[in-house]
């Protein structure tokens, strides 16, 4: 039987400075130069869903240029060497209309279940949080059912309409939901926090079966706890991690469309994250990144680790 090959590597910032090299995600060879991948990291610039600041069209780009700044070789938290172990490659952009909304998320997810022909994860860098909808469709034709749903972010996500549109970075939840995308008694919502449209948003929220984790728990609580809350609801189910980048407050999140202060700050994230070690993570997507609004890319770097931290959960999973 034939060996397989080891995994392609990206350049190493011990031969080519950081600031040089390849334009893609840690400077990660592109999906043409693999036959296969065990992760695929996927642009997927479209914000047309926004409600209040446009910009994060231009996320993935911002995040690529962000994860030069990683040294991802080996990571200590997960005793892993990431890229050594799994193939990791870059997948591009989806190419998404940017006057309709309907026929992005058509494109978007038609491009994302091609990819599952060469990709067994998608890691997907928005983009608005419109994106999760079709990409929840591809996670569900990936296992052939619904999956474990754990969401981080400010907001629920999971109002009805926003003036008329059903399809909005407010909606996806709620679509996802009434299209059976994910398992109800496994899903949870962290981060959460904020004044809301109206009481009856938990209400309806929790006619959907998501369990919440409010950011007052985690203050009181700490990450630890929250990361044992989480692997007790969603056990060993496939899990499709969906991160808002405003579940940080602006002080470390600054460029995104909707900041609510009073967040998460970007240790307590990582160690929820490192805490997750052992899910069955199958997909998922880091969204809202407005670099227009962002200051010395922090936000940005914010969301190139949240994608890195992602991929050791995968080689946790595989190992």
């Amino acid at each position: 039987m034939e060996k397989p090959s080891p995994p392609i590597e990206p350049v190493s910032g011990t031969v080519v400075p950081r600031y040089a090299g390849p334009a893609t995600f840690c400077r990660l060879p592109e999906l043409r130069d693999v036959q296969s991948c065990d992760v695929a990291i996927l642009g997927v610039p479209f914000d047309a869903g926004t409600s209040y600041r446009p910009g994060a069209r231009f996320g993935p780009q911002s995040i690529r240029q962000a994860s030069r700044h990683l040294r991802y070789n080996f990571h200590p938290d997960y005793a892993t060497e990431p890229f050594r172990t799994i193939q990791v490659a870059d997948a591009g952009d989806v190419a998404c209309n940017p006057y309709s909304i309907d026929e992005a998320v058509t494109q978007i997810e038609t491009a994302s279940t091609a990819l599952l022909d060469q990709a067994g994860t998608i890691i997907a860098l928005g983009g608005d949080h419109t994106i999760a909808v079709p990409l929840l469709r591809t996670a569900y034709r990936k296992i052939s059912g619904p999956v474990a749903l754990v969401h981080f972010d400010a907001h629920l996500d999971t109002w009805d309409t926003y003036f008329g549109a059903p399809y909005t970075h407010g909606t996806p939840f709620r679509r996802a939901s009434e299209e059976g995308l994910f398992m109800d008694q496994v899903s949870m919502h962290v981060g959460i926090r904020g004044p809301l449209y109206s009481p009856d948003d938990l209400k309806n929220d929790a006619e959907l079966g998501f369990r919440v984790i409010h950011c007052d728990e985690l203050e009181k609580a700490g990450p630890e706890h929250v990361s044992r809350r989480i692997l007790d609801r969603v056990g060993q189910h496939p899990v499709y991690l969906s991160i808002d980048i405003d579940v940080l407050d602006p002080a470390h999140a600054p460029g995104t469309g909707t900041p609510e202060i009073a967040g998460l700050t970007s240790r307590e994230l990582v160690n929820i994250l490192r805490g997750l070690k052992g899910m069955n993570l199958i997909g998922g997507d880091v969204v809202e990144v407005s670099p227009a609004y962002d200051h010395a890319e922090i936000t940005a770097l914010a969301a190139a680790t949240i994608a890195y931290e992602m991929i050791n959960l995968v080689v946790c999973r595989e190992s």
